[in-house]
């Protein structure tokens, strides 16, 4: 599910913002121009040049690029790519362009054309690029909302590989797919919610739920053992013109991505579990260090602020200490700043019928527990400022699962147990997904697909996706 299939990308969406991209690299290369020799940025200029003489330049520019965006997959355009993703294809896509075009203008041994003024016109197509992309994402989000982009999949099969397409579907709600729910054979399955996919149950039941329900596709995750009943299911679908996705065999081997290899012309197929390999790992912990480092250095003005507040709210400690349980299941001391009063979790039994969570969580909106400081501190965030101690002991990530207490874990189920492959984290999937809206099967699908699908560029992006929804205080309480 890394992209999205033309079908669901309008034909008027795609050629305009084929036109929008045409439009912004004429304004780039007319920007570079008058900031060369109108402007005069950088550099003063020797000798003037009209406009006109850097038209065959400009035409030419705009054909190479069109044809490295496409060689780059910038095109055919994907509704709900990343933008990390788009803008470090455009990146170079461009780079390479600009370069034949100055490596021409070198060899033509011309003084007349300048080159600082390609180079800027460069810079001046990836920053107005990426913000069109910005903006072209949140029209995409428009549109998703008012059903147009959006498919809406039926899962057949509600396995570990079902589960994984959940967790793909929850965690890239770019990406169009709308899960409407799922049937299986299993009767405990067929009749049980995972998060808010809905059980709508045995595949005895598919014809009913095509029939009721508008199902744009359906796909398939049953082994191949299966085939008769893959096959049954093909047929209803066939029967109502509705398309089926096969999700191969071989994926039935892990949750995880298949490594693929060549022997000779042989292709071998490799299993990589749902945990972080010992490079990933090492280049995580890297970050981690570095990034905590300097965030703790810069927030100890803050911290100290915080600190001193808590001190004249209420009585207690400054700092609240728990136990949680980190990667593999070790346990450690997680450090938050104190937001409630003392002797909280001694009163959680006598509130358990508040409790607002699903599943082994447990969590009250309006908590009679937090003091005025503390609500504060939660909306912000700013109580697990603390937590980047951890983080440089190695306890704790940056990023990563939400880090259970031992009481959670204990109710665990089997599929569940995966999200704690990884070291825990300050922010996550979860984080960004909704926080403390979200149910515990939903947390634990973000955790899991996290784990799977791990990158250093999806750090930076839940990241840089955090700080807007921490700010804005969005399921936090």
């Amino acid at each position: 599910m890394g992209s999205i299939s033309d079908r669901r990308i309008p034909w008027w969406w795609r050629w305009i913002r084929i036109g929008l991209d045409l439009i912004v690299i004429q304004v780039a290369f007319a920007l570079a121009y008058l900031m060369r020799y109108r402007w005069e940025w950088f550099r003063e200029i020797t000798f003037d040049a009209p406009f006109s003489a850097y038209i065959p330049f400009q035409i030419a520019w705009t054909v190479l690029l069109l044809l490295m965006f496409r060689l780059d997959r910038v095109y055919p355009p994907q509704m709900g790519a990343p933008w990390l993703e788009e803008m470090y294809r455009i990146l170079n896509a461009v780079a390479k362009s600009t370069l034949v075009l100055m490596a021409v203008v070198f060899f033509s041994q011309s003084l007349f054309y300048s080159r600082l003024m390609f180079l800027e016109a460069a810079l001046l197509a990836v920053l107005l690029l990426g913000i069109l992309r910005f903006f072209e994402s949140r029209a995409e989000r428009i549109m998703r909302r008012r059903g147009i982009g959006v498919v809406r999949a039926l899962i057949v099969g509600a396995g570990d590989l079902g589960r994984a397409v959940m967790r793909a579907a929850l965690a890239r709600p770019e990406l169009g797919y709308r899960i409407v729910g799922f049937v299986d054979d299993d009767p405990e399955k067929a009749r049980t919610d995972i998060g808010p996919f809905r059980a709508r149950g045995t595949l005895e039941d598919l014809p009913k739920v095509l029939r009721e329900d508008r199902v744009d596709e359906v796909i398939i995750t049953l082994p191949m053992a299966f085939y008769d009943r893959i096959q049954e299911v093909i047929r209803h679908c066939e029967a109502r013109r509705i398309p089926v996705r096969i999700v191969p065999d071989p994926f039935q081997l892990a949750l995880s991505r298949l490594d693929m290899r060549d022997l000779d012309g042989i292709p071998l197929i490799g299993v990589r579990e749902a945990r972080f390999s010992p490079w990933q790992f090492r280049l995580k912990r890297a970050m981690d260090l570095v990034l905590a480092a300097l965030l703790l250095l810069l927030s100890a003005p803050l911290m100290a602020l915080i600190a001193l507040a808590i001190k004249l709210d209420s009585p207690g400690p400054v700092i609240f200490r728990q136990v949680r349980v980190g990667k593999e299941g070790r346990l450690f001391t997680m450090y938050k700043f104190r937001t409630m009063r003392v002797g909280a979790e001694q009163e959680q039994e006598r509130l358990r019928a508040l409790n607002e969570a699903s599943g082994p969580l447990f969590k009250i909106r309006n908590d009679p527990r937090v003091t005025r400081v503390g609500r504060i501190l939660r909306r912000l965030s700013l109580d697990e400022l603390p937590q980047l101690i951890n983080v440089l002991k190695g306890e704790m990530s940056l990023v990563g699962p939400r880090p259970p207490v031992p009481a959670e874990v204990e109710a665990y189920k089997p599929w569940q147990r995966q999200r704690l492959a990884a070291v825990p984290g300050m922010t996550g999937l979860w984080q960004i997904s909704g926080r403390s809206d979200l149910t515990f099967d939903e947390m634990c699908l973000l955790d899991i697909y996290y784990i799977e699908n791990w990158s250093p560029l999806l750090d930076l992006e839940i990241m840089l996706r955090t700080i807007p929804r921490v700010l804005m205080g969005e399921g936090a309480y």
